[in-house]
């Protein structure tokens, strides 16, 4: 029975090890995304067991007494562990399995620049219709375009400054045309999302319209969603 702490700290540790890895060795092109996400999978799995063996350890006294320190850090490691794979879980089932996102559906931004970056990417560039546009305003109807009371200028300056806040990558920013375009990662797979950013004269004023698009994946976990809203919050 004395093993059983072992054990749980070694299940433990080892499900921490396969969580990290999983993120890292699609980051570092180690394996393709699909392999990440099962072992995203196995390390929630190992995660569970090692709670499991630490609360059995809790209600023997005799380990509890000898074991304390290892059963206590088995379950919080455990339990940290569980969480990520969960959470993503949760937030999928929250949201349409969905991966572009634009704040106009009807005349979404186009990609240019990042076309040769997104040749080989599962997802193609173009838009996918009315289906997509419909699930979006369900699920996300605050998500519309953002307008400025400053001229086209000032206001590709804000979006551009915003863009580089957000730590994207900008392939292209063309102030005549009012465009930018620029690649943001995911932070645990170091996914890699495009994202292009339209202004035009609205009135006195300007109108800034983002889109967003994964690359792989079916359902971004509501990720591009996020990120619009944050940047539009940047930019205003």
């Amino acid at each position: 029975m004395l093993r059983l702490t072992g054990l749980a700290v070694g299940i433990a540790l080892l499900a921490l090890g396969v969580l990290l890895a999983s993120g890292a060795g699609v980051r570092f092109g180690l394996w393709p995304f699909n392999v990440g996400i099962i072992l995203l999978g196995a390390a929630g799995l190992l995660g569970s067991v090692a709670v499991i063996l630490a609360i059995v350890g809790w209600a023997v006294p005799r380990l509890r007494r000898a074991g304390r320190f290892k059963l206590l850090l088995s379950l919080v490691i455990g339990v940290a562990v569980l969480a990520v794979p969960l959470s993503g879980l949760v937030r999928a089932r929250s949201v349409p399995p969905i991966h572009d996102i634009s704040t106009d559906t009807e005349k979404p931004p186009e990609f240019d620049a990042v076309l040769r970056l997104r040749a080989n990417a599962p997802n193609p560039p173009g838009y996918a219709g009315k289906e997509v546009a419909e699930q979006q305003r369900k699920a996300y109807p605050d998500l519309q375009p953002l307008l400025l009371s400053v001229p086209l200028e000032a206001a590709f300056s804000r979006a551009r400054a915003a863009a580089e806040a957000m730590g994207w990558e900008i392939v292209a920013a063309d102030p005549k045309a009012g465009r930018i375009e620029a690649v943001a990662s995911t932070f645990w797979f170091g996914f890699k999302d495009d994202v292009v950013v339209r202004i035009v004269p609205e009135g006195q004023g300007s109108r800034v319209d983002v889109r967003s698009k994964s690359r792989v994946g079916v359902s971004d976990v509501g990720t591009n969603a996020r990120r619009i809203r944050a940047y539009l919050l940047r930019v205003q």
